[in-house]
């Protein structure tokens, strides 16, 4: 009789490798989102037109079905991990774009003509001013975009062996094995649980200052 954690010897993972292929296939994209949606936020907060351009355009992006998405990378990229995490990091910028331009842009004018009188130079002052007291609102929007793609990560399943947690759902089909589904909807919900719950120790990590019990704002998580 197969039990909840025998993993179909096609998969070629076994459970705990199925988890670590699922973070990394999550979590790296948001990364990536990160590392472009910092200075594109800062671009926008500098430049008030381009924000609205911006926006319009992370979110036409992120309304395209990643199924779409998949079919026309996989000429370019094939059945790789890469097919999916790059729809994820475009996804992860249209939460996070707005969360940091949010953030940045609640920064008092006083903290900002301060700095520039102690000589703090617009690069100097976005990483050691605005940044640090946007990081509430900055995390808000890392949880959604990591939530959003863990879950996002197990359509991978349907160009191949890509979607990691999500290939026991195609399994469970396949071999007629229902406990393969519940473990993969069960674990992902769990991995989000504290990915999230991760996130919140860094906010509470980097901002002594606030009141533990505050709440930041979230963006409601939208389905792919």
């Amino acid at each position: 009789m197969n039990g909840f954690f025998d993993i179909p010897s096609d998969l070629q993972n076994t459970w705990a490798g199925l988890i670590g292929l699922h973070l990394r296939e999550a979590l790296l994209p948001v990364l990536a989102g990160l590392v472009l949606a910092l200075p594109l936020a800062q671009l926008c907060v500098r430049f008030r037109w381009l924000y609205p351009p911006v926006l319009g355009v992370t979110t036409v992006l992120y309304a395209v079905p990643s199924l779409a998405f998949f079919v026309v990378l996989i000429d370019y990229t094939g059945q790789t991990e890469l097919t999916v995490m790059i729809p994820l990091a475009v996804y992860s910028l249209v939460v996070l774009v707005p969360a940091i331009v949010d953030g940045v842009r609640s920064v008092p004018q006083e903290t900002l003509a301060a700095a520039t009188a102690m000589g703090f130079g617009p690069v100097r002052r976005y990483v050691q001013v605005q940044l640090p007291i946007a990081v509430p609102a900055l995390v808000a929007g890392l949880r959604v975009a990591v939530v959003s793609s863990i879950s996002l990560v197990s359509v991978g399943a349907l160009i191949g062996n890509q979607g990691a947690l999500g290939n026991l759902l195609a399994a469970a089909q396949k071999y007629d094995r229902p406990e393969l589904a519940a473990n993969s909807v069960l674990t992902t919900a769990l991995l989000a649980i504290a990915c999230d719950a991760a996130l919140v120790g860094l906010r509470a990590l980097l901002t002594p200052w606030m009141p533990r019990g505050g709440r930041g704002r979230r963006p409601a998580v939208m389905a792919k």
